[in-house]
């Protein structure tokens, strides 16, 4: 049974980057649903389902004992009354790095349960670089 209640998908989500910050294992997975059924896609990574896999995923990150501070951007919330969807922009600065990495678009899914919030879905991919000044811009494709 998890130990934490989170009354909205916001307080969630400010769990998550804390315990991501703070390399804390625990904290994150509290704010992961337990349900088999959770999925993690870090950054050019494959797809992770069930909580074993996305435990240990977050194990091996926070093994390199890098320091990361996030800061979001770009944030646009979706809710109802049993799930939320989050789509922000993860601007990264790893300690001992000159300068931020580029941004992640990410997107957090959050279900509503008897405990609070929790998340369901993590996918974070590298944004697209940004075209070049007096570049042509290529046509939008939808799918």
């Amino acid at each position: 049974m998890k130990r934490s209640t989170f009354p909205t998908p916001q307080d969630a989500e400010t769990a998550f980057y804390e315990a991501l910050e703070r390399g804390d294992l625990e904290a994150m997975m509290e704010v992961w649903a337990e349900d088999e059924e959770i999925v993690c896609v870090h950054p050019t990574g494959p797809r992770l389902n069930g909580y074993e896999q996305v435990r240990e995923s977050w194990s091996q990150i926070f093994g390199s004992r890098q320091r990361l501070r996030v800061h979001l951007s770009n944030q646009v919330y979706v809710q109802a009354m049993m799930l939320a969807i989050h789509s922000l922009h993860e601007n990264i600065l790893v300690a001992g790095e000159p300068k931020p990495r580029p941004p992640m678009v990410t997107t957090n899914v959050y279900v509503r349960t008897g405990n609070g919030w929790r998340m369901l879905v993590h996918h974070a991919s590298p944004a697209p670089a940004a075209p070049a000044a007096g570049a042509a811009e290529s046509p939008k494709i939808l799918h």
